[in-house]
Parts: structure tokens; C-alpha cells; sequence
């Protein structure tokens, strides 16, 4: 069963009527932020652990019980001076395929600055940090103008929105890195530091942007923070399988006849997600060959297995794959998967920070194999030890980006392993008759 419009958080998503805060108001933003502020701390953690919101960014971590992991009490610097806590928005969005943020920051702004608002004052956060992706030019322009916008209003700064509490929001482009998107390169990046993950512990929340105690979250789990608590966690976690819960914006690209960006509730299943809303596979079912349903990094999943598996994180998981962002990536028969594969393989050879030694040599060493392999020029034994070494590249870098350029590789071995080994045996074959 579809999601009804009355449940639509997003109810701007296409940007039919415009950014400004006058109409953010008309739907529903900024409606008594005050009320939901003076219901305290303890008790806004608590719906938002109620509400069964897993972060949206793609790792999926239960969004309440990671505000909840920043102290109650502020630690002291050198001086014996509180530090201040702050809230680290993710709007970098580079993940190929992952467009959902784009849509809320250009309609409907003034759902994630009253988000900020609200999860900052829960965990305690002085100010929030946006960092937006930097090819987002026209995104980040309407942002800064929304940002100011609710400081002319007095929703945000001194006494926000009347609450007493005093809540700053900063802007902050990116330079067009992917590493950046990790949480511990962005903080470096905010820094003004070159942008390579950090090692881990100390966690952001114990020591993250300039030492102080920070949370990293994802556009979409604060824009819809707002609305789950005037609504309430039962409503929220009404949509959706058990720890699958809630609403959620897909991104849906490729061979459809009608790509969109759409909301929808968690664990609907994959086929009527793309029948309702894409207008079906071009072409038709029968010529559907797989699908990335999370966003370039996760494996992929053929036609006959994703059909009707349920769109969540453990319906994925099933099917050896991953919710990602909910970038569903959707490849016809006419697709050549191996290149496609390969093509992947280069963009994280491209945007790895060089930091580790399996990312930094395993990536580029993927690709030349993936190259090799994708025009015949290899050796049936070399898939085996390609898949070897992405098991060595997989689980041994600080972050995980060398997981993700491990994951399609690792898809289209299991999959499309005959299609591989046709291409050398041809390729071989007319090698031999050009010798004769």
C-alpha cells in the first residue's frame, strides 16, 4: 500500500510552490518550535528513539540513541572552561546516484534549519555546521538565503524561535571531495585541514569538531526531526517492518521510464516502488538485469532476486546488498555491467584520500584489473584473485570507502561471473584466429 499524501513529510519535494519562508510556514514549518523546545531534552531523545528513525546517510544508526551519546555535561578545556557541543550537518551527498538532500535544500530549506534547531537543543549542540557539497552552487545559494531568512525572523540566534536557547547556523561549502563526506574528513575539512578521515576513538561525540563534543547526521534524519515530534514516534513508526521504520525518500535512476525522487514508507516492496511511481522498467520486466538499490556502493542485486524484495536495510541485506541513501540504480538488458562495474571502480580510485595503503593502492590496482576484464585482456584466474583482493581492500582501511570500492566488484563477480568469462574466452579466441 502506497503512502498516503496526508503522511508525506517532504510535501515540497518537487518544488512546486516556492522555498521562502512564508510558504515553508503555509506547510508547516516553524509551527511553535518553541513548544517542541521547552519539552526538554531528555524527552525529545526519547521520542526520536521511540520513533525507530535510523540515520538516512546510508549507515543507517538508530538516529535518538546517537544524540543521545553526547555528554550532559559539557567537558572542560585547559582552562576549566566548558566546551561547547555542536551539531555537523552532512549535505556533501556525493555518492553516485544519491540526490535526495539536493531536493530538500533547493525546496523545502526551512525543514532542515528548524531540524538544526531542534536536534541541536537536544543534544545540547551551540551552533550547527552545514557542509554542503561544493558542485551545489544554486542548493547552497538558497540555503544561505533561507538561513537568513530565519535570523531576520528570530528563529534562529539570540532566544531561537523564543525558546531562550541561543542556536547559530553555519554555512560551509565544500571543495568537491567524496572522502569529505565521511564524518571524521568532514570535521577535518570544517577545520580547514586537509580531508582525511580520522582514527577512531576518540569518537566525534567525546572530541570532534575543534575537540569539542559533536554529532554528524544526515540532511534528511534532521529535516524530518520536527515533524516526528509533532506528529509523535507511534505515528513515525506506524510505516515500515520492525527496525525498518518510517518514511523515506528514494532517488530512483536509470532505465525507468519516469526517474524521480520520491517518498515513500520503509519496506516497500522493489517492484511496486518502480510500478507506481517510475511508470515500470523500459522495456518492461522481463528487461530489467539488476539494480544498485543503496547508491554506487553497495553490490548490486540481479533482476530475478530484487523483484520483490522489500526496499529497507534488512530486506537488502537479504539479498546481499544494502539500503544505502536509497539511490536505486536500475540497468536494463542493455547495460554493459562489466564496464558499468568498471566505471565505478575509477570514481573511487579517483576520490580515495590516500590516507591507507590498501585504498590508496588496492583501488587503483581494481581498476586496472576491472579494465583488463572488461575488454577480455585478462585471465580467467585473474577473477579470483580480484576478488581476493578486494577482500584485503574490504574491512582494512580507517573509513569505509574502501569497503565501497570493494562491494560492486565483489556483486558482479557473484552475479555475472559467466558474462566476465565470456568476454576472455572470446577475447582469446579471436586472438588464436588472428594468429593462425
Amino acid at each position: 500500500m502506497a503512502l498516503a499524501d496526508k503522511d508525506r513529510i517532504f510535501t515540497n519535494v518537487y518544488g512546486y510552490q516556492p522555498w521562502n519562508l512564508k510558504e515553508a510556514q503555509a506547510r508547516g514549518a516553524w509551527d511553535n518550535t518553541k513548544a517542541l523546545i521547552e519539552r526538554g531534552r531528555d524527552a525529545i531523545i526519547d521520542e526520536m528513539k521511540a520513533s525507530g528513525l535510523r540515520g538516512r546517510g546510508g549507515a543507517g544508526f538508530p538516529t535518538g540513541m546517537k544524540w543521545s551519546f553526547m555528554p550532559k555535561q559539557p567537558p572542560l578545556d585547559q582552562n576549566g572552561n566548558p566546551k561547547p557541543s555542536f551539531l555537523v550537518i552532512n549535505a556533501d551527498e556525493s555518492e553516485p546516484g544519491s540526490c535526495k538532500d539536493r531536493e530538500i535544500i533547493r525546496h523545502d530549506p526551512h525543514m532542515l534549519l528548524e531540524g538544526a534547531l531542534v536536534a541541536g537543543f537536544a543534544m545540547g549542540a551551540r551552533a550547527a555546521y552545514i557542509y554542503i557539497r561544493g558542485e551545489y552552487i544554486r542548493e547552497a545559494e538558497t540555503l544561505f538565503a533561507a538561513r537568513d531568512e530565519a535570523y531576520a525572523a528570530g528563529l534562529l540566534g539570540r532566544n531561537a524561535s523564543g525558546s531562550g536557547y541561543d542556536f547559530d547556523v553555519f554555512v560551509h561549502r565544500g571543495a568537491g571531495a567524496y572522502i569529505c563526506g565521511e564524518e571524521t574528513a568532514m570535521i577535518e575539512s570544517l577545520e580547514g585541514k586537509k580531508g582525511q578521515p580520522r582514527l577512531k576513538p576518540p569518537f566525534p561525540a567525546g572530541a570532534g569538531l575543534y575537540g569539542c563534543p559533536t554529532t554528524v547526521n544526515n540532511v534528511e534524519s534532521i529535516a524530518v526531526a520536527p515533524t516526528i515530534l509533532r506528529r509523535g514516534a507511534s505515528w513515525f513508526s506506524s510505516f515500515g517492518r520492525e527496525n525498518n521504520k518510517g518514511t523515506k525518500l528514494f532517488q530512483i535512476s536509470g532505465h525507468v521510464n519516469r526517474p524521480c525522487v520520491v517518498e515513500e514508507e520503509m519496506s516497500i516492496p522493489f517492484s511496486e516502488l518502480i510500478e507506481r511511481h517510475c511508470g515500470g522498467i523500459r522495456g518492461g520486466r522481463d528487461n530489467l538485469l539488476a539494480v544498485i538499490p543503496g547508491g554506487s556502493s553497495v553490490p548490486l542485486v540481479p533482476s530475478a532476486e530484487i523483484w520483490d524484495a522489500p526496499m529497507d536495510f534488512d530486506g537488502l541485506k537479504a539479498v546481499g546488498s544494502g539500503l544505502g541513501t536509497a539511490a536505486v540504480i536500475v540497468m536494463d538488458k542493455s547495460t554493459d555491467i562489466v564496464r558499468a562495474i568498471s566505471r565505478l571502480s575509477y570514481f573511487y580510485k579517483h576520490e580515495s584520500c590516500g590516507q591507507c595503503t590498501p585504498c590508496r593502492e588496492g583501488t587503483g590496482w581494481m581498476w586496472r584489473v576491472m579494465e583488463r576484464l572488461r575488454t577480455g585482456d585478462a585471465h580467467v584466474e585473474e577473477i579470483d584473485m580480484l576478488q581476493q583482493v578486494t577482500k584485503q581492500v574490504e574491512g582494512h582501511t580507517i573509513c569505509a570507502l574502501g569497503d565501497a570500492a570493494a562491494w560492486p566488484i565483489q556483486g558482479l563477480i557473484k552475479h555475472f561471473r559467466p558474462e566476465i568469462e565470456r568476454r576472455i574466452e572470446e577475447r582469446h579466441g579471436s586472438l588464436q584466429e588472428a594468429a593462425e
